[in-house]
């Protein structure tokens, strides 16, 4: 039984260069709501270090609010935005002998995409325009997936470690209180749960069960290294495989 481990990286975070070596994929910021050309660069140097499938991270531009405010632009002006920013870290895989194999929107675009079909298929559309074989990770049981898959467009289901889920599946909304787990042992019961297909609870204690086949963490949390030594260590102890998904 094998899993995907990945961490959103090239944010500026702390544990960038300790975090690589742990992972399967990473999702690199790249340049909407974090990252330059030199931020870039060295994420994908260190991908190509350590064998880690390289991701776009493509966000709404709104770098103030770090891609996790909705913003309203007209769909031509996002668009535009998604294509230059997956465009640039495919220009920058390709010079250092690389490939952008999936994206995985950021923040807000994420979690809207998750729920609105209109927004939904405009990333599906876009993606598939910059190039077909572009996989799609997003929210497992969202309607991203289901509509990228219908229009097929290979996906990759996600569950997250460090983050609490709502009763429906989606992710509680960082503006609420426990949106984000700081408890090892929670996160590594989550992390594992996933990782099985086993239910888990909700932030309410509603029990849910979700089918994954990768498992991130955000690289901006404080605990982010310990949480991704502590799920490495436990999912290699129970005889899962750390693979990328694509």
């Amino acid at each position: 039984m094998s899993i995907d481990l990945n961490a959103d990286l090239g944010e500026g975070g702390a544990f960038d260069t300790q975090l690589m070596p742990l992972l399967s994929s990473c999702n690199i910021a790249c340049g909407g709501h974090a990252g330059d050309e030199q931020s870039m660069r060295t994420a994908l140097r260190l991908a190509q270090q350590h064998d880690v499938c390289v991701g776009a991270h493509p966000s709404y531009p709104d770098r103030a609010h770090f891609g996790r405010v909705v913003i309203a632009l007209e769909p031509s002006q996002l668009q535009a935005s998604i294509i230059e920013q997956i465009i640039q870290l495919q220009r920058l895989a390709s010079e250092q002998g690389t490939k952008v194999r999936y994206v995985k929107p950021h923040g807000a675009l994420y979690n809207q995409a998750a729920i609105d079909a209109d927004l939904a298929q405009l990333l599906i559309t876009t993606i598939q325009n910059i190039d077909p074989s572009l996989v799609l990770m997003g929210l497992a049981g969202s309607v991203l997936l289901k509509q990228a898959a219908a229009a097929g467009v290979q996906t990759i289901a996600e569950g997250f470690i460090d983050r609490a889920y709502e009763t429906d599946g989606q992710l509680r909304s960082r503006s609420l209180a426990g949106a984000v787990h700081h408890d090892q042992t929670v996160a590594l019961q989550q992390a594992l749960a996933l990782a099985k297909g086993m239910p888990f609870p909700s932030y309410t204690n509603v029990p849910i069960r979700l089918t994954v086949q990768s498992l991130c963490l955000h690289s901006d949390t404080p605990q982010a290294l310990a949480f991704a030594q502590a799920v490495r260590t436990a999912l290699v102890a129970d005889a899962m495989t750390i693979r990328a998904a694509c």
